[in-house]
């Protein structure tokens, strides 16, 4: 090399002569520090033997000592185009001639996020960018925030834009000897991750993509190409909770990638859907994504035997979470979508609450807007609020036991459906510290034990008081129950004239009652399987949960629609009691419907109504 050919001629450290020290202040020049301070100045310049030399003597010749470097240069993609480098000399990159340092120079513009600011100059120019098609949208400013460019600032041999793109023998990046070229990434990363792109080519993402299957991912189609974040980032494409959705969801969702390589559209939505998916839209960390079960780089299909998910490693897969998990049953479909018909039970299941759903707030609707417009059209059978204090309906112990299932109730619908519609604006307070605390998780868990509280509450005051026996005794259906809905439909319908005279306990109470303790049954067992899924898995096989899980959310669905369309309207709605019947607070119905009850039983002492609902 003409490098090491100079090298060897020079015999001074001293830049230039007698002749370039009388002008110029050589012992001073920021050349002698520099990785030129060996060189003379003829080295470099020609012409200042001459008495009096222009003032630009242009750019050294950089290329008669570094041939080898700029006939790369030429062949690069900098070299093709209009001569923005020519122009400014190796400088562009290098740093102004007179102070140039070596790559292993943390002064140098060479090493690091000094080589991004100099890469930058040109990159980061918009006018640039639009002269000669870039087609990166601020690269420096990305390349600055990536966790590799903090590696290079804090010295811990973090790559620079070289040490992906190369330094001087820079290709486009669709030239296949590139080295980010898409067959070429996993290579290029594996220089410093070489463990895991060892993991990555036995993948079958891995061979697909060099078998020269494009649409397999590569690297930087996970982790980004500049702005490549640490895991633990937020922001990072493979954030935890960012991995179902903008990483393997990406491709595992596109519709003509399923189309073209047979992949299952429901895997994505299954997971969405599950608890694990819920919990991490909703921002929890530490549930399962796609990589804690399928691996991250090591993916392969669930037929191969080395795979995370082949169905004699499921077991210790789910198990790395949930101990003892597919110890004594198999575990069963994991990815279960509760429309599919394949997952028979849980179709059947969800279907069934559907009609039940459809059927009876259906019902509910109708017979309270027919009750309404009844009431409204005849003003007249709505008597006058009550002077007098009813009689008790509500002790204080009912009270007291009604309250902790209110406010119970209260939490757990917006704790529950928070979880089902983590995007929701109103599900937003609650998930603030799901990243790190899952608050909604034990606020809802906390009001499924005030719940059960106010449940035992109940029984044990039956137990220990019979006139609390007697009162409940009251709301167990009967004969007489019949003539009185009968009645009732006469009523809303138009065959009747008036309601059916009132009784102490009528139809809507009991149902409702009734309605109270098979949810409450319905929701702690469902509740407490999904709470305690390590144990149930011990013993149960997974499409039991699964099936809890579906009973859970579709009986909660119906006990929230019941409240609010029936029991909100007999207690508040109702012509008879609006605003509300305070038998809740103070435990009489001074109401317009105790006036009602008291006026329908006087009037059935004195004429009884033939069709009445006596029953």
């Amino acid at each position: 090399m003409a490098l090491a050919t100079a090298l060897a001629a020079s015999a001074s450290p001293v830049a230039g002569g007698a002749e370039c020290s009388d002008c110029h202040d050589v012992e001073s020049d920021p050349i002698l520090e520099s990785s030129h301070g060996f060189l003379e100045c003829s080295d470099c310049h020609s012409g200042f033997d001459e008495e009096l030399h222009p003032d630009d003597l242009g750019e050294p010749a950089c290329a008669d000592c570094h041939d080898d470097v700029a006939d790369a240069l030429i062949a690069s993609v900098h070299g093709s185009i209009e001569s923005i480098v020519a122009a400014r000399g190796c400088s562009s990159c290098h740093g102004p001639v007179h102070s140039l340092g070596v790559v292993d120079d943390a002064t140098s513009p060479a090493p690091g996020a000094q080589m991004a600011q100099a890469c930058g100059s040109c990159h980061a120019q918009p006018e640039l960018d639009e002269r000669f098609k870039f087609h990166r949208v601020r690269p420096l400013e990305a390349y600055l925030g990536s966790v590799h460019a903090r590696a290079a600032a804090d010295g811990n041999g973090g790559p620079s834009c070289a040490g992906c793109h190369g330094a001087h023998e820079i290709p486009p990046g669709l030239d296949p000897e590139s080295p980010v070229h898409r067959q070429n990434v996993p290579g290029t990363c594996g220089g410093c991750h070489a463990e895991i792109a060892t993991a990555y080519q036995g993948s079958v993402h891995g061979q697909a993509a060099a078998h020269g299957v494009k649409d397999s991912p590569v690297c930087t189609d996970c982790h980004g190409e500049h702005r490549i974040s640490s895991p633990a980032e937020k922001g990072s494409p493979v954030y935890a909770s960012n991995i179902p959705k903008l990483t393997c969801g990406r491709c595992h969702s596109d519709l003509r990638l399923a189309e073209k390589y047979g992949l299952d559209l429901a895997k994505v939505p299954a997971y969405e859907d599950s608890y694990h998916g819920l919990a991490g839209r909703a921002g929890t960390v530490t549930v399962a994504h796609c990589g804690s079960c399928h691996g991250i780089h090591d993916i392969l299909p669930s037929s191969d035997p080395a795979s995370h998910v082949h169905r004699d490693n499921l077991a210790e897969t789910c198990g790395s979470c949930h101990p003892g998990a597919g110890t004594l049953f198999a575990i069963s479909t994991v990815h279960v979508v509760a429309t599919d018909s394949e997952h028979a039970t849980v179709f059947w299941i969800r279907r069934l609450y559907l009609g039940l759903i459809f059927l009876v707030i259906g019902g509910m609707v109708i017979h309270n807007a027919l009750d309404l417009y009844r009431k409204a059209r005849r003003p007249e059978l709505i008597p006058e609020r009550a002077r007098h204090r009813g009689p008790l309906r509500m002790s204080l112990v009912f009270r007291f036991t009604h309250g902790l299932l209110l406010s119970s109730f209260l939490v757990l619908v917006y704790t529950g459906f928070a979880l089902k519609y983590p995007e929701a604006w109103w599900s937003s307070p609650l998930l603030l510290w799901e990243d790190s605390f899952g608050f909604r998780g034990w606020l809802h868990r906390a009001a499924a034990l005030v719940l059960m509280a106010a449940a035992a509450i109940h029984v044990a005051h039956l137990v220990a008081s019979r006139r609390a026996r007697r009162d409940i005794a009251a709301f167990l259906p009967g004969r007489h129950d019949w003539g009185e809905l009968k009645a009732r439909v006469g009523f809303l319908v138009g065959l009747r004239a008036s309601p059916p005279p009132a009784v102490s306990v009528g139809y809507p109470e009991k149902a409702e009652y009734l309605a109270v303790i098979w949810g409450t049954v319905i929701m702690a067992i469902s509740g407490f399987m999904l709470w305690f899924d390590d144990a149930m898995l011990r013993w149960l096989p997974k499409w039991a949960l699964d099936v809890a899980t579906v009973v859970h959310l579709y009986e909660a669905i119906l006990a929230s629609l019941a409240i609010l369309v029936w029991h909100f309207y007999f207690v508040l709605l109702d012509p008879v009691v609006y605003p509300m019947d305070p038998a809740w607070i103070t435990g009489r119905s001074a109401s317009r419907r105790h006036a009602e009850r008291l006026e329908g039983l006087r009037k059935q002492r004195s004429k009884p109504e033939d069709d009445g609902g006596s029953g």
